[in-house]
């Protein structure tokens, strides 16, 4: 990993990782100067192995917008790399991620961080999107999912991969192992409940995806794999809990 600058001295920091995103970084960065209104929030723009060019539109935005950062990781070894990459880069007290497909809009993103301005800035919260206005079947898939998470976790655990997420660093510095792919929504979420951080909902808008091909659960065969490798990871993050409380 390459951090190109480090993250300037904020109150929050956001984390967006970022691959072959080249046509939706702009937009999504100009989204943020539009909802962005003081300096004590920084965007965290992670070049996640990109082979298009991601790099080079990250560095010139970088250039232009005071409020970004940068960090480039050299090869995708997967979402959730991507997002503790930058989330170690994080020198804030609050700190969070969201993605750059631009189906996270960033006026919800700045919505979280208004949450915790109005509450005080305590440590002890969670901030996390709730999705709407989704289609049928990825409702579908997505109650499927957390059924069963509940079920298996005896946790309640809906919606695990909307965003956006924020909450204080303790709670990162907490983490051990963290997975590196999709599966780091359901660990950060999960870890809340044993941890006793409160987790504070809010609606979010979920648009269709602008540029590009989602890098995300799309198409039923995807959808399957998604299911069977969470499921998968479920077990394993259930046993290496049991093992670490035995």
């Amino acid at each position: 990993m390459d951090a190109n600058r480090k993250v300037r001295k904020s109150l929050f920091s956001i984390v967006v990782p970022c691959f072959n995103e080249a046509e939706n970084i702009p937009i999504l960065v100009k989204g943020f100067n539009e909802e962005i209104d003081n300096d004590d929030i920084n965007i965290v723009l992670v070049d996640n192995g990109s082979v298009d060019n991601s790099s080079e539109v990250i560095r010139d935005l970088c250039e232009t917008f005071s409020f970004l950062s940068s960090v480039k990781v050299v090869k995708n070894i997967g979402y959730g790399n991507g997002i503790i990459s930058g989330l170690k880069e994080c020198d804030t007290d609050f700190i969070g991620w969201t993605h750059a497909d631009l189906q996270c809009n960033p006026k919800d993103v700045v919505r979280s961080i208004n949450m915790i301005r109005d509450m005080g800035y305590p440590k002890n919260i969670y901030i996390k999107g709730e999705r709407k206005g989704r289609p049928f079947v990825d409702n579908f898939f997505t109650l499927g999912m957390s059924i069963f998470e509940t079920i298996f976790f005896q946790q309640s655990l809906f919606d695990i991969n909307a965003q956006p997420n924020l909450f204080h660093k303790d709670f990162f510095r907490s983490w051990n192992n963290p997975p590196n792919d999709f599966s780091l929504d359901l660990y950060s979420l999960y870890l809340t409940k044993i941890k006793n951080i409160k987790v504070k909902r809010f609606n979010v808008t979920f648009p269709p995806r602008v540029h590009g091909e989602s890098k995300w659960n799309t198409g039923f065969r995807s959808k399957i794999k998604f299911i069977k490798r969470t499921i998968s990871y479920s077990f394993k993050l259930k046993k290496e809990l049991n093992e670490s409380t035995s």
